[in-house]
């Protein structure tokens, strides 16, 4: 049955489920809704995909579910919560500490329950990281797309952004730029959330350490500057109460808030043993504070930076002196690092390397990835289009937009990708073909880099250098797979076949419909 509009979808996506009493509970995050089930075992795949809005839903251990909605996925979820059937069971019951759970909270709480994979730590480990970031791809998307805006003037002549800028465009530097500067206050506090600590120690250990008078330390008279002569940069050395301290600017570190929050966790969880209960609220944070902010400063910061450095400058050197493997790996690795949440270590490099270097390299490989994931997607668009497949091209159709110009993939890979088995084959020759040209096409370039963070998708292509190259490495990427999937296909036969019977009984229906309406005109227009 079609859904008429996102009430319908939403009873039909809770009714797939097993019904209300079924829910535990429900959070979502930025395409995909997130269930805990009183019993896995009663979800209705086949129901559910049948749903239009719904791009697919992945069975998960521990009586978790996943139903990828997409961009409307924020609207879905407020009308599943607004259903007179479902109120009190989205993980909101009656205790007080449960009504103050926000959505991130019950989504940490889901994810670290139940087993997991064969190595629990490795699993933390990258639940960590993801959780670190995960709240802040809304903010990190937006600052994107402004400099891609900008980007766009520059390149089009419109505005000169390489001269002295007017106060006007200074300012809409500061949209951006507020992302990026405090990204490390908001990693501190989403890590401290996911390790169930005071998340505002963890914003203010970090936020110690970027502000004016932290920064001022750099420009007194005890100060020791050092200049780099190959790398052309400058180190500086302030003594603290006699004891040597390395300055660096903190804005926009990743590796720096990571580090210290892991270490912070184990501060304040000791603190909690170690006071009454009821005096939690002054000392633990107060020692937090005394504690955290010079260990962070004289050797977490350094240490982080240091890291976050190293590694750049070896997948630089990776870059530099093996471009034509490394322009092919990255688009290769990606389609298997995405679905598992491995990524993200990549994603924090991205970070590290425009902070340490100015500039990214691994962007514009990844960038290929993303095509010939979109590229795949519009193979299927193409034959569901052409077979009159609704239900396939409402699913291809909200993956290709999102993708396209959002740059978000995971609409394509759980609506579309991992659930047929020959769409990988079809996509990793795009994958390998856009690298290959990165690798000819920018080798005289040193590869294909770009100096801000940003979501691959058609609008950031102007912050890419040189453009020419990797809009070609995107196109031949995106091609590929559509093409392929066009000619060849993305179903086994038995997969065809099954579509083919669903829409027949589709249009049948339709048909029906359509004859029955036609008489009731007829009847009533007779009477």
């Amino acid at each position: 049955m079609v859904q008429k509009s996102n009430v319908s979808a939403a009873e039909a996506i809770i009714d797939g489920l097993g019904g209300p009493s079924n829910i535990k509970f429900m959070t979502c995050c930025a395409t995909r809704l997130r269930f805990e089930l009183k019993d896995g075992s009663l979800p209705d795949k086949a129901k559910l995909d049948a749903i239009p809005e719904v791009m697919g839903c992945v069975p998960q251990a521990g009586d978790r579910y996943q139903v990828i909605i997409g961009g409307a996925v924020m609207t879905v979820y407020n009308q599943i919560k607004a259903l007179p059937s479902m109120q009190g069971t989205t993980g909101e019951d009656d205790s007080a500490e449960s009504s103050a759970q926000s959505n991130d909270d019950i989504k940490a709480s889901i994810r670290s329950s139940g087993p997991r994979g064969k190595v629990a730590w490795v699993d933390g480990f990258f639940e960590y990281l993801s959780d670190s970031f995960r709240p802040i791809l809304g903010v990190l998307l937006g600052a994107s797309l402004i400099i891609a805006l900008c980007a766009m003037l520059d390149a089009l002549h419109i505005v000169d952004f390489r001269g002295d800028k007017s106060a006007g465009w200074v300012f809409v530097d500061s949209m951006w730029h507020t992302v990026f500067y405090f990204l490390p206050i908001m990693i501190a506090y989403n890590a401290s959330k996911k390790l169930k600590i005071d998340p505002w120690v963890g914003a203010a250990i970090m936020g110690a350490l970027m502000t004016p008078d932290f920064q001022k330390l750099m420009t007194m008279a005890s100060t020791v500057a050092t200049k780099d002569q190959v790398l052309g940069t400058t180190s500086y050395m302030a003594h603290i109460f006699g004891l040597p301290m390395q300055l660096n600017d903190y804005s926009g570190q990743v590796f720096v808030p990571l580090i210290m929050v892991a270490v912070l966790a184990l501060v304040y969880r000791g603190l909690q043993r170690i006071f009454p209960q009821n005096v939690h609220m002054v000392f633990v944070p107060f020692f937090s504070l005394v504690i955290m902010v010079p260990l962070t400063a004289f050797l977490i910061g350094p240490l982080g930076v240091w890291a976050g450095t190293n590694l750049g400058i070896g997948l630089a050197w990776m870059n530099n002196h093996a471009p034509f493997l490394f322009a092919i790996l990255i688009p290769l690795l990606y389609p298997f690092l995405v679905p598992l949440g491995l990524h993200w270590p990549l994603n924090a490099l991205m970070l590290m390397n425009i902070q340490s270097l100015g500039y990214d390299f691994i962007q514009g490989p990844m960038g290929v990835w993303n095509f010939a994931c979109f590229g795949a997607t519009a193979g299927v668009l193409f034959l569901s289009w052409r077979e009159r497949d609704s239900s396939m091209r409402q699913i291809s159709l909200g993956a290709l937009a999102a993708g396209l110009f959002g740059g978000i993939s995971e609409p394509s890979l759980y609506g579309i990708h991992l659930r047929f088995k020959k769409v990988y084959s079809r996509m990793l020759p795009g994958c390998f073909a856009g690298g290959v040209v990165i690798a000819i096409l920018g080798a005289a370039y040193g590869g294909v880099k770009t100096k801000a963070f940003a979501f691959t998708s058609l609008l950031t292509i102007p912050v890419f250098n040189p453009m020419w190259v990797y809009g070609v490495a995107i196109l031949v990427a995106f091609c590929v797979p559509f093409f392929l999937i066009a000619f060849m296909d993305y179903r086994t036969p038995e997969e065809k076949a099954a579509a083919k019977a669903r829409v027949q009984a589709e249009l049948a229906k339709e048909k029906n419909a359509e004859i029955g309406g036609a008489v009731a005109a007829k009847v009533e227009t007779t009477a």
